[in-house]
């Protein structure tokens, strides 16, 4: 089930995100591995602006979560991040679907985040729900600015791109 994330659960996320970036280690992305996880401040402010959700199990503990901004007017998925143990129960996409339900109540029309594309749970798994690739010529000021904010923190030692998904196209999961 998807709720708001509140102020209880921060810390919580921030343990789903350190949980979430072990698997990097094991395919040789240990800087990734080893980052921090966003800070209670980065977290709150999404939560405070209400683009901060969370999937939670039977005892209403987050086990995943999404925190959206928008960039150049459009949704951008700043993290998703599922705990590895519940991997393949298309948490992650029930989260995106949230945000796609979300960006099109705002009016937008569209959603962009930004990605490892050889990474099998970054890019390859984006491409196959719905996003795309965009080109040189395709990035927005905002997105521009995010990818070099990532590189200056080290994130391009390994292959990243941007990816969009147009609103009118997405395919909403329907397994229950």
């Amino acid at each position: 089930m998807i709720r708001s994330a509140t102020e209880a659960d921060l810390p919580v996320l921030q343990d789903i995100e350190t949980a979430a970036g072990k698997p990097f280690a094991d395919i040789g992305m240990t800087a990734v591995a080893e980052d921090e996880p966003p800070t209670l401040d980065t977290l709150r402010e999404f939560q405070r602006a209400g683009r901060a959700w969370v999937w939670v199990d039977a005892t209403d503990q987050p086990i995943g979560y999404l925190v959206l901004g928008v960039v150049d007017r459009i949704a951008h998925v700043d993290q998703v991040s599922v705990r590895p143990d519940r991997r393949g129960e298309r948490i992650g996409k029930r989260l995106i679907d949230h945000a796609v339900r979300w960006a099109k109540a705002q009016g937008m029309q569209a959603i962009t985040l930004t990605t490892f594309t050889d990474v099998a749970w970054n890019g390859p798994y984006y491409e196959r729900i719905g996003f795309r690739y965009l080109t040189d010529e395709e990035q927005t000021p905002g997105l521009s600015a995010i990818r070099a904010a990532e590189a200056a923190h080290g994130l391009d030692e390994w292959p990243r791109a941007s990816m969009r998904a147009d609103l009118d196209t997405w395919s909403f999961d329907t397994t229950v």
